[in-house]
């Protein structure tokens, strides 16, 4: 919970934010006197929000984001319980990307530890005094905000939340599992892709990628690259032999199922032995675009 006083409210009236024009729809929480928000049912879409701002204004997707290296503060978000990638329940935003959750930080109390170079690759997801919440699949009583950057940092079952600097289209999951505490957030705030009780179908350990996408990637059969070996190559999803090691430059994502299905990892660069990173099978690995 959080208080707005009047004269914050004031000050940040000055606050470059992304703008908006007038949402229609029907009031599902009466917050305006002790936050300045107002919760929406419905997508931005069914309630008339300006489709150029927002969620879906240009420099609030996750790649300029980032690039811009300063908080990104939305007039509207919309939070939606879809499925992106192999991830399903996962929340949305209106654009179609995937917030993420991260395990460094703290739900109770609602507490980022996401700063710095890290907020560079992870920016959070925010809104400002005053901005609408479309609600679209997700309980009301899971969404929370923590004062962050002069906004609010929305926060899901009390963990914040945010984008991913290297998911390059609406449905991208490239943060899923990333240096094993990243991890698209669920409507009530648990980590999609694992059951409630915290196990699942993504290992627990995985890579923050640093550098650029690979463009090709080549598995061998046995660990410490013994051949034979399979050489794949860029674009998308790409089917694979061999689960031994694994030699890159760059990072993608492996997959235990053909067709990037099923269990996944980011991964960056040379991998000398697959299952020790919890992979004995792997069958495809996805190319960031």
């Amino acid at each position: 919970m959080f208080r707005t006083r009047a004269t914050a409210l004031a000050s940040l009236a000055a606050v470059g934010v992304l703008l908006l024009s007038a949402c229609n729809g029907e009031d599902i929480a009466a917050d305006s006197a002790a936050s300045g928000f107002s919760f929406l049912s419905g997508t931005a879409k069914q309630n008339n929000a300006d489709m150029s701002a927002g969620d879906l204004a240009a420099e609030a997707a996750p790649v300029p984001a980032a690039r811009a290296k300063k908080p990104v503060v939305r007039k509207w978000v919309q939070l939606s319980a879809g499925r992106a990638g192999a991830l399903d329940p996962v929340v949305i935003n209106g654009a179609g990307f995937t917030l993420y959750r991260f395990d460094k930080d703290t739900a109770d109390p609602s507490v980022s530890n996401c700063t710095g170079d890290c907020a560079t690759t992870w920016p959070p997801y925010l809104v400002a005094p005053g901005g609408r919440v479309f609600i679209d699949g997700v309980d009301k009583s899971a969404i929370g905000f923590i004062e962050r950057d002069g906004a609010f940092q929305v926060t899901i079952g009390g963990w914040p939340v945010y984008l991913f600097s290297k998911d390059i289209k609406a449905g991208d999951t490239n943060g899923q599992g990333v240096g094993g505490t990243w991890f698209g957030v669920r409507p009530d705030g648990g980590k999609a892709g694992q059951a409630a009780d915290g196990t699942g179908d993504q290992p627990a350990a995985g890579a923050d990628p640093t550098s650029p996408p690979a463009r090709s990637a080549t598995f061998f059969d046995g660990a410490n690259f013994a051949d034979p070996a399979q050489g794949v190559a860029a674009p998308g999803c790409q089917n694979v032999r061999f689960s031994g090691s694994l030699q890159m430059s760059g990072f993608a994502k492996i997959w235990d199922g053909p067709d990037c299905t099923g269990k996944s990892l980011t991964v960056e660069g040379d991998v000398p032995d697959l299952a020790a990173i919890g992979f004995t099978t792997v069958k495809s690995v996805g190319f960031a675009d």
